[in-house]
């Protein structure tokens, strides 16, 4: 699977100075949480859901998780379990060898420890289009069963799987207990390091301790409360040290019925007269405004990713996260070996000043980003990947 691969060879290539490269699930795992991208959350007992699945992965969706926790009901949790092993048996039947490799990367998020060894032992063989499990409302005491139950599931099925915990409880929300239970989350996390592939954000569980919701114009770092809790999450558990992980920006709740995303005229042609006008009035129609300006401050914030709910909000998250041909050069600049003993340079854009030492690791940052989104072209922006990944869903399922 790459990022964009639902748009045709040649056409990417008029897109990206470095096209974004392909991986698979077996791909190294710092790769694997870079391109996790947009994850897709869907209802575990959706009927069809192999079919969407299938369907998702056409459209460009890379990575996503079939809920078993609060997206059903209690009630339903008995049948989401047994339609989730209907379904990847569905999936594996059409997914024979290499094939599996066009799928999603796929995670399941449960509500109990012992709901991953069980489903790993109901999955048997199909277990191979699974790459983990989410792991909800995390915290030191009751993150380490979920984390032990994993191991015995690798154990029992041979297979790597990763675990990407939730963070939302009221216990990292509130101030008084906050550090301490943080530092637990680091512990924790530090012993299993090799199994955390990302940790996710539970903004919405966030904003529910204090009746609140924030309204589609208004993002997460509008609400003070919620901003004040990501940025003491990175400031512990996503330094750039080597002791932190990929953290994923919180979901963006608000969407337009149907699948129709922008105005027929945006979807005809990639390059219009004036789109970057008529892509923006498109974009505050259908809500999505506060959702481009979220994945800016996720990114400014040391975010990468974000959980979706809706299969409208991925390209812009995909498209928002290539880096630009202006990053790409000075990342490069920072990086050259002969820049190992620091000093001060003029970008090769000749608009900024870049450092190499304090600059180092966000271009390192960078460059793994390009990997595996890509480097646009130097007069491609947003609006043409946009427009362009646009054009190729409605086409249908090109060669990629």
């Amino acid at each position: 699977m790459r990022h964009f691969g639902h748009i045709p060879s040649a056409v990417r290539n008029g897109l990206f100075h470095q096209e974004p490269a392909a991986f698979t699930a077996d791909s190294d795992s710092r790769t694997l949480a870079v391109a996790l991208g947009a994850t897709l959350y869907s209802p575990a007992t959706r009927p069809r859901l192999a079919d969407a699945v299938r369907k998702q992965a056409a459209r460009g969706v890379v990575s996503m998780v079939l809920c078993l926790e609060d997206s059903i009901s209690d009630a339903e949790v008995e049948a989401g379990e047994a339609n989730l092993v209907h379904q990847f048996a569905d999936l594996a039947a059409q997914a024979p060898g290499d094939a599996a490799a066009d799928l999603p990367l796929l995670f399941i998020r449960v509500r109990e420890p012992h709901q991953i060894t069980d489903l790993v032992a109901r999955l048997g063989e199909t277990v191979r289009l699974l790459s983990g499990f989410v792991l909800p409302k995390f915290t030191e005491t009751r993150g380490r069963p979920f984390l032990e139950a994993l191991t015995l599931a690798e154990q029992a099925c041979g297979r790597r799987l990763f675990a990407m915990p939730v963070l939302e409880s009221p216990e990292l929300l509130h101030l008084e207990s906050r550090a301490e239970t943080l530092a637990g989350i680091a512990s924790l996390t530090g012993k299993y390091r090799e199994r955390i592939l990302a940790v996710r954000l539970g903004v919405t569980d966030f904003c529910s301790n204090y009746g609140l919701r924030r309204s589609p114009d208004m993002t997460a770092y509008d609400v003070q409360i919620v901003a004040a809790v990501i940025g003491d999450v990175v400031n512990v558990l996503g330094r750039s040290d080597g002791s932190g992980f990929t953290i994923t920006g919180p979901v963006w709740e608000y969407f337009r019925p149907g699948e129709r995303m922008f105005k027929p005229q945006l979807r005809r042609s990639p390059f219009l007269e004036g789109r970057a006008e008529d892509l923006r009035t498109a974009l505050i129609e259908h809500d999505l405004d506060g959702l481009l300006r979220e994945i800016e401050l996720d990114r400014a914030n040391g975010l990468l990713g974000k959980t979706c709910i809706h299969p409208t909000h991925v390209l812009p998250v995909h498209a928002l996260s290539v880096v630009s041909h202006e990053e790409f050069s000075d990342a490069q600049d920072i990086l050259r070996p002969e820049r190992g003993g620091g000093g001060v340079l003029r970008s090769a854009y000749t608009n900024k000043m870049n450092e190499v030492k304090p600059h180092r690791a966000w271009a390192e940052r960078t460059l793994r980003r390009a990997e595996v989104f890509g480097v646009a072209r130097e007069d491609v922006g947003f609006v043409e990947l946009l427009t362009t990944g646009l054009a190729a869903l409605t086409a249908g399922r090109p060669d990629s």
